[in-house]
């Protein structure tokens, strides 16, 4: 017998085929590749139609694949959740070494401010459109993005910028 072909995972293959990259299904999570040129029609797409809707993006987060391999090096995954029909998805937008930047989706989630400033601030991956893009966690004037697998593992020395403080200036 021939496994059954996931229906989610067929509407996106078929309406962005020029955008499709893969898709896999383990432990009744569906993950779905794709390139990041259409992510805003994509994410739209799945939000609205009625066979699908997922309504509720749940969270977005930056990858760095440095030495895994794979489509490209970075990568914005966005985990998202259909009320109507209880089913989770996670849609990875792969973005090339270089030219890092992606669509801003707060037009379809105003939740997505503050992760897609995240995303900027830790991988240094722009968010084209979005209405404030700055720093996030991180001091303005840091350098680096701390996420990136190139970023040195005993960091860059911002300690020794600040001032200790002790209990005596604490109260």
């Amino acid at each position: 017998m021939g496994e059954e072909k996931n229906p989610v995972i067929e509407r996106v293959k078929k309406a962005f085929s020029d955008q499709f990259l893969g898709a896999t299904e383990a432990l009744g999570e569906v993950t779905i590749s794709v390139k990041r040129d259409k992510i805003v029609d994509i994410l739209g797409f799945l939000k609205e139609e009625d066979d699908l809707k997922f309504e509720m993006m749940m969270d977005l987060c930056g990858v760095d694949y440095l030495e895994a391999g794979g489509f490209e090096r970075f990568a914005v995954v966005y985990h998202l959740y259909s009320m109507t029909y209880n089913r989770r998805l996670r849609i990875k937008a792969f973005i090339p070494e270089g030219d890092e930047q992606i669509d801003s989706v707060i037009s379809l989630w105003a939740g997505a401010d503050w992760p897609e400033r995240e995303v900027f601030d830790m991988f240094g991956i722009t968010i084209n459109h979005h209405p404030d893009l700055r720093r996030i966690l991180c001091p303005d004037d840091f350098e680096g993005h701390p996420l990136r697998k190139e970023f040195p593992v005993e960091g860059t020395g911002y300690r020794g910028k600040f001032e200790k403080i002790t209990r005596d200036m604490a109260q």
